[in-house]
């Protein structure tokens, strides 16, 4: 008997102080941004062996995600999930999905809001 195994590891609120934005005081003077990585692919493999190779390296993750927040300024966390997110598909070959939200604490509206998020999923084909 076959059996199709759907699993993810899930990295959350991975936060980062960046220089993301429209607006050119925001490049300037930064701002607290939160990321959640879900990343899917089948580790039953991994599960049932207890064997750390035949998984996602998280420490890896969470560099790849640090490199993207803190070395390049972008206009618009939309972009900043995309570019993650195929990185991530790029970078790890056992990542079959992955979805990311990308969120920027008190966003420059004109009131009150906790944050803004952009969510953004790509899978291989």
């Amino acid at each position: 008997m076959t059996h199709c195994a759907h699993s993810c590891v899930r990295l959350v609120n991975i936060v980062f102080y960046a220089h993301h934005g429209v607006l050119k005081e925001e490049h300037t003077v930064g701002a607290k941004y939160e990321v959640d990585a879900e990343l899917s692919f089948d580790f039953t493999d991994a599960a049932q062996n207890d064997d750390i190779t035949k998984t996602v390296d998280y420490g890896a993750v969470y560099k790849k995600i640090r490199s993207v927040l803190t070395l390049k300024k972008f206009f618009l966390i939309e972009a900043v999930a995309c570019q993650i997110a195929n990185d991530l598909l790029r970078d790890f070959p056992i990542i079959q999905k992955a979805a990311i939200k990308v969120r920027k604490r008190n966003p420059p509206v004109d009131g009150i809001c906790d944050y803004a998020e952009a969510d953004y999923s790509i899978a291989r084909h």
